[in-house]
């Protein structure tokens, strides 16, 4: 198939685009660069096996021409203002990529004539608060995101329900636990797995948001990635959880990628962040029913690739330096 990423240069799209190239399919990225790199691409632009690179923000109005132009069979939309805490500092800009630009990828996809559009919506924020004997929770949980940046993403459920029923435009989207795994950015505000394992690799601090008893739900990216393929034929009309079902606390991640990195360091404490839920875990049994679906990797494992993947890159940015 003709396939199009959006955000094809960041850290889940570069590794979804991997994938799709791997498969044999036709592929445009488009990325603004603003998060995403180039280097995530580097293997796939080397290999010319299919890929054309175009830098543009969502946002833009050419994307609507750029995609009628493309005409991709499936549209995969991952760009994103990614981070929770910039959408409470800065909620306008927060809707005006994830809302506006998420409806100039709709209106791309509508006039393309593409078949599907695959969302990467965000499970961790969808939900309502959930009472620890609700967890792990299903889709049919209330959705009361407390967040910008969740009530953002739930607004594109409803934009692609009504492309569904309007447009004949199908969907599926995808309500990701917390996503980890190589090329994420460990200066970033989010990626707490990237960011334990790069400070204890630099011998820094870390520092824990609120008591570390706080639970997230950790999925590794190749399964996230084989869900969005999955959902290019498979799910229509949905919304799925794509997760483990999994509780695990700050602080017991923390000690999971302090022992892969082999350091004593402490954590330390800082304050709570705001717009953040207490506990997090999605039940991915309905992604297994209708994608066929499951998570099949453990998380010392994941975590442990995590850390590899980020020493090698440390150590070859040390040698550069010489």
């Amino acid at each position: 198939m003709r396939a199009l990423v959006t955000g094809g240069a960041g850290f889940i799209g570069s590794a979804l685009v991997d994938r799709l190239l791997a498969e044999g399919h036709a592929v445009d990225v488009v990325d603004d660069l603003s998060t995403g790199s180039l280097a995530n691409l580097a293997e796939a632009r080397a290999a010319r096996s299919g890929l054309r690179f175009h830098q543009l923000d969502v946002r833009a109005p050419e994307l609507v021409e750029l995609m009628a132009r493309r005409r991709p069979e499936v549209v995969f939309h991952l760009a994103a203002q990614a981070s929770v805490q910039r959408s409470v500092k800065v909620p306008l800009l927060d809707a005006e990529v994830n809302v506006l630009g998420s409806l100039r990828v709709l209106e791309g996809a509508r006039s393309a004539g593409a078949r599907k559009v695959v969302f990467a919506a965000s499970g961790g924020t969808l939900y309502a608060e959930a009472e620890p004997g609700e967890l792990p929770v299903g889709e049919r949980h209330p959705q009361a995101p407390r967040s910008p940046y969740g009530i953002a993403k739930r607004a594109v459920i409803d934009y692609l329900h009504a492309y569904r029923e309007l447009y004949g435009l199908e969907f599926t989207a995808l309500a990701l636990a917390n996503v980890y795994g190589p090329r994420q950015d460990p200066d970033g505000e989010a990626g707490v797995v990237a960011i334990f394992a790069a400070s204890l690799l630099r011998q820094v601090p870390c520092v824990i948001h609120g008591d570390g008893e706080q639970t997230r739900d950790f999925v590794f990216v190749d399964d996230v990635v084989d869900a969005f393929v999955r959902a290019a034929t498979r799910g229509g009309g949905l919304v799925l959880n794509v997760s483990t079902g999994v509780e695990t606390s700050i602080n017991a991640l923390y000690r999971l990628v302090a022992a892969a990195v082999g350091s004593q360091r402490a954590p330390r404490h800082g304050p709570a962040r705001e717009g953040e839920v207490r506990r997090s875990a999605l039940d991915p049994a309905r992604a297994a029913l209708h994608l066929g679906w499951r998570p099949f990797t453990p998380l010392a494992e994941g975590v442990a690739s995590v850390v590899q993947a980020l020493a090698r890159a440390e150590g070859a940015a040390q040698r550069a330096a010489r």
